[in-house]
């Protein structure tokens, strides 16, 4: 599992475009009234009370223990954990479907975690999900590591996995799954504010910004903002290059 620190209260309030953007994948889900499905990696909570609304049970997971704090406080009648999905999930029952949005993209170990969803699902079970996928903030991480590159800290570690559609299906079909849809599209994602791709790097790249004095770290995010904003910078607004990977895997 990648690591990285979980700020509930930012991520919702600069970032919110994370849980708004997975209304369509909770559409793709299609949750039903007599299913229990798991929300796997479910951040604050708020895709997870949607599907909440309609599912007979639903339950939420997220390694992030700031961020299952701030679901359990927003949404105090569905079952929160934290747990790392690398590990076998702490269920005995059986799930109709596993939702993820945003997140499996965090777990550097994907195969563990297609391991842990088919053992978790009935058979014809479905795992519904959206993920960064290859090439997804490219330009981003280019601005930070060219700022880091200043900064002299060498080449930066990757803490995210990005697949292809390939990748992602042959691990799927390895382990018990049959892949029924499968896109990969850029999705240029409006970031917020004058601030807005030096608050991603805050959010998504605190480790980074975290291993620098702190009386130097509002010179770093300057040069991100300098070496992102002409690929990012459009019409008085930061976009981020988001591309995104969408599936639905059945269990065999």
């Amino acid at each position: 599992m990648a690591t990285n620190q979980w700020n509930a209260e930012f991520y919702n309030d600069k970032h919110n475009f994370v849980t708004n953007y997975g209304d369509n994948v909770v559409e793709l889900l299609n949750p039903q009234a007599n299913e229990t499905i798991l929300d796997l990696g479910c951040g604050s909570g708020g895709l997870t009370a949607k599907i909440a609304e309609i599912a007979a049970k639903c339950y939420g997971i997220d390694f992030s223990a700031e961020m299952i704090a701030k679901a359990q406080q927003d949404y105090p009648t569905i079952n929160f954990l934290q747990h790392n999905a690398e590990q076998p999930f702490p269920f005995t029952e059986k799930f109709d479907a596993v939702f993820s949005n945003a997140a499996l993209h965090w777990m550097m170990n994907a195969e563990a975690v297609i391991k842990n969803v088919a053992a978790s699902l009935k058979p014809n079970g479905r795992f519904v999900f959206e993920m960064g996928g290859h090439g997804n903030v490219a330009q981003v991480l280019n601005a930070i590591q060219s700022a880091a590159n200043d900064f002299k800290l060498g080449e930066l570690a990757l803490i995210n996995y990005y697949p292809k559609i390939s990748e992602y299906s042959t691990l799927l079909e390895q382990n018990g799954f049959k892949v029924t849809f499968a896109i990969l599209f850029e999705r240029p994602t409006l970031l917020d504010g004058e601030q807005g791709l030096q608050n991603w790097a805050r959010m998504f790249r605190n480790n980074v910004i975290a291993s620098i004095p702190e009386k130097q770290q509002q010179e770093f995010l300057k040069l991100v903002d300098s070496y992102g904003r002409d690929k990012l910078y459009h019409d008085g607004k930061w976009y981020a290059d988001y591309v995104r990977l969408r599936m639905i895997a059945v269990k065999l």
